[in-house]
């Protein structure tokens, strides 16, 4: 796939770099420093360049929206026309203090982003699944039992590309249903996120899903 990152944090710059190095043609932008971006780029080898948000937009079939929620008019406004991409977001609608959500119950953040971006096709991935867990779960990507990651959208094609792009990383893709499942997905982030920055063991927590049968019963 050809994919435009729009926010290189500590979601976006290391999915970029992964997305990359997984063989996917990845254009990464806006940061404050150029030198990040083309660090990044480096790091994501010959797949990966450096660009402004227009580029990744424009040059990108997918686009991974990674940025925090108050950077989001920004990043949108700089990127320009996104019709007929694909867009799929890995942000949480969160304060300032990243402590609470802005959006939920009865609404996402992902809803939202679908709503400003009427003629894209939206999925949600990665957002309950804390960053620092990318880089270890990418080096076991060959392993046969793998963490699980869960997405969510209405349209195929979004989730098609959400599913490849949490395979590419890693993950064994888990269909949540959709788009209006992100009400449900985005406060589960911030479970992930107490069990990876409050409990004292570490950041790279991860999570499977499955049927009781397939994981302990099969012989």
């Amino acid at each position: 796939m050809k994919i435009g990152v729009l926010g290189v944090g500590l979601m976006g710059g290391k999915l970029g770099v992964l997305l990359a190095q997984a063989g996917h043609q990845v254009v990464l932008s806006y940061s404050r420093r150029t030198a990040k971006l083309e660090a990044l780029a480096r790091e994501g080898g010959g797949s990966a360049r450096a660009g402004t948000p227009a580029e990744a937009v424009r040059e990108s079939d997918v686009i991974l929206l990674a940025v925090h929620w108050s950077r989001l008019d920004d990043v949108l406004a700089q990127a320009g026309d996104l019709s007929g991409k694909i867009v799929v977001t890995c942000c949480v609608p969160l304060d300032d203090a990243d402590s609470e959500l802005v959006v939920g119950h009865s609404d996402s953040g992902a809803e939202q982003i679908a709503r400003r971006l009427p003629n894209t096709a939206v999925a949600a991935a990665f957002q309950t699944t804390p960053s620092e867990s990318f880089f270890p779960v990418f080096e076991a990507r060959d392993q046969a039992l793998k963490p699980s990651c869960v997405y969510c959208g209405d349209d195929p094609r979004a989730k098609r590309a959400a599913a490849e792009m949490i395979a590419a990383i890693g993950f064994e893709p888990v269909d949540a249903g959709p788009l209006p499942v992100a009400r449900y997905t985005e406060p589960f982030a911030l479970l992930t996120a107490q069990l990876a920055y409050g409990s004292g063991d570490g950041p790279d927590w991860t999570y499977r899903f499955a049927r009781f049968e397939r994981l302990f019963c099969e012989t």
